[in-house]
């Protein structure tokens, strides 16, 4: 399948289409009957599920032109009691790359001082179309970053809630609002993407408003390029990057890549290792894994998600960087320079959009908060890539990073000094046939991270273990039978440490797993696919637990169960 591996087209500078182009080299197919292979894989596909739903009859043998509307099985978003204000931030229908331009104006009767502030997106789209990603800005902050489901001829609906309460400084006062989600709508690819996006505050009880950033500042561009000015009584500092890897050809699908020398379709210098790091006037002060999205048209097969998206498709989470050691840096009341760069990305290609909000608590008893940087130890970058050529290609890839920084803030309440050490890794064995008939990847990610905070009092520790997996095969098989089969981890354990005992922790365990196959080089109305999709989403702390199953079997529902 040379042209098997998803291509995007790259559609602005923060705008992704996924789209399944398929290649000459693919109609070299294995020679075995077409019913049968529709036979067995229909079978491996949807037997376990479908009894679960047989009773009622209501699974189909293939899809059909509709089926159920998108969704996670992510928490919703917890919402307290008493007095709530709702605000329209954008209403429009995209059918191209004009953004949405409105204002923000804050709401009457619920104050200004919140104790959550809720964002909710509500979409729809008929007809045929690619997935899309948008943004949404105001006053320039991001946020919210969000892919589209790709939808059914009949239509689907679908909604997405954010916690948005970090960003409550911005929504004190006026502000213009910019949204886009870039689409193309033709004679073939129909779809408008019609969206509502609402804010709801709710009024603090007490007087006592969410804890929040006291401020929310983003990047100035200028000759140097990019600079943040901090206020000068700063003594926490956290940048957030979206970062998405969304067209530029194959940095949708980095993990892919692989060396010049190797027969593949997405090649890339040093393979597929990426690293987003973070520089404070040129030197590094941050570095995290970028989390692999999959969108709904990913892996060759957009049935694997067409109800159930994988891991974080539809609310992209932003990778944060605690810059709290270069505070006593950017309080000097000069502008910085900021930048941010994906390791691993060949010179001069493009594909990547990495906007920047930088979050910042201020000292309320001192005007100027001095200090200093005194550790920054940056170990060696390792990035080690092998290919084995074969009847079965094979690039074996290994690389990390580790970075400890630490400084010191002379505060209206004492000397703090916060330690932040980041230590990365990878490992990934990617495996194909020739014309990538049979590719299949197996590649896990960790992100460990460690803030000690230690001035009056106990020090306190939060350590945090990120790890994310991806193993799949897409395999085209006789009559352009194509099957994908792909499970999908996004994990993260957390624990507060504070005088020797633990004073916060929580555990996340979001797993997807799909199994679909559909005829490919056919009109829609014949591709006869069939597809078994699941996700498990556990969330355990001291607050409660959250354990949801759903499953699906050609788009119907047969399963959403509770387990706690």
């Amino acid at each position: 399948m040379r042209s098997r591996i998803i291509m995007s087209m790259l559609t602005g500078a923060t705008l992704l289409a996924s789209t399944v182009l398929w290649g000459g080299t693919a109609q070299a197919a294995a020679s075995t009957s077409a019913a049968s292979a529709m036979s067995e894989t229909s079978t491996a596909s949807a037997a376990s599920a479908t009894s679960a739903a047989s009773a009622s009859g209501d699974v189909p043998a293939e899809f059909g032109s509709d089926w159920h509307d998108p969704l996670t099985a992510a928490p919703p978003v917890t919402r307290p009691d008493g007095t709530s204000c709702q605000v329209t931030l954008a209403e429009a229908r995209f059918r191209d790359f004009t953004p949405y331009r409105g204002s923000y104006t804050p709401p009457d009767g619920c104050g200004d001082r919140w104790s959550k502030v809720v964002l909710r997106l509500d979409g729809k789209v008929a007809g045929r179309q690619f997935d899309r990603l948008g943004y949404l800005h105001v006053g320039g902050v991001e946020v919210f970053r969000t892919s589209t489901p790709e939808p059914s001829p009949d239509g689907i609906e679908w909604s997405v809630e954010k916690d948005v309460t970090r960003y409550s400084d911005t929504f004190r006062e006026a502000q213009d609002v910019e949204m886009l989600i870039g689409n193309v709508v033709d004679d073939t690819y129909t779809g408008v993407i019609d969206v509502k996006v609402t804010l709801t505050f709710y009024e603090s009880h007490d007087g006592k408003p969410a804890a929040a950033p006291d401020r929310v500042l983003t990047l100035a561009d200028g000759p140097a390029g990019t600079t943040l000015t901090t206020p000068r009584n700063s003594e926490r500092v956290v940048a957030e990057v979206y970062a998405t890897g969304s067209g530029g050809g194959c940095e949708e699908y980095w993990y892919l890549t692989v060396p010049a020398a190797a027969p593949y379709s997405c090649h890339a210098d040093d393979g597929p290792y990426r690293e987003v790091q973070l520089k404070v006037d040129g030197q590094v002060a941050g570095i995290a894994t970028p989390f692999p999205t999959v969108w709904t048209g990913g892996w060759s097969n957009p049935f694997l998600w067409y109800v159930i998206p994988g891991p974080r498709a539809f609310d992209i989470k932003p990778i944060e960087y605690d810059l709290t050691p270069f505070a006593a840096i950017l309080n000097d009341g000069r502008p910085h320079r900021v930048e941010v760069s994906v390791v691993g990305v060949p010179a001069g290609q493009s594909g990547w959009s990495t906007p920047v909000n930088v979050l910042v608590w201020q000292d309320p008893g001192k005007a100027v908060v001095g200090g200093g940087l005194v550790t920054h130890e940056a170990g060696g970058l390792t990035d080690s890539t092998v290919y084995t050529p074969g009847t079965e290609h094979r690039v074996d890839t290994e690389g990390g990073h580790r970075l400890t920084v630490a400084g010191y803030l002379d505060t209206s309440h004492g000397r703090v000094r916060t330690t932040v050490t980041r230590t990365l890794a990878t490992t990934s064995a990617h495996r194909w046939t020739d014309g990538e008939t049979v590719d299949g990847l197996d590649a896990a990610w960790t992100d460990d991270e460690s803030v000690t905070v230690d001035g009056r009092g106990p020090a306190r520790t939060t350590r945090t273990h990120r790890a994310y997996s991806m193993n799949g095969t897409t395999t085209l098989g006789a009559y352009d039978r194509l099957r994908t089969v792909l499970t999908l981890g996004d994990r993260a354990d957390a624990v507060t440490v504070r005088g020797g005992r633990r004073t916060g922790w929580s555990r996340l365990d979001d797993t997807y797993t799909g199994d679909a196959t559909f005829t490919v080089n056919v009109p829609r109305d014949q591709r006869h696919a069939v597809a078994t999709t699941s996700e498990r989403y556990r969330l355990v702390g001291p607050d409660g637990c959250h354990d949801r199953r759903l499953t699906t079997v050609q788009g119907v529902l047969t399963q959403d169960r509770d387990g706690c």
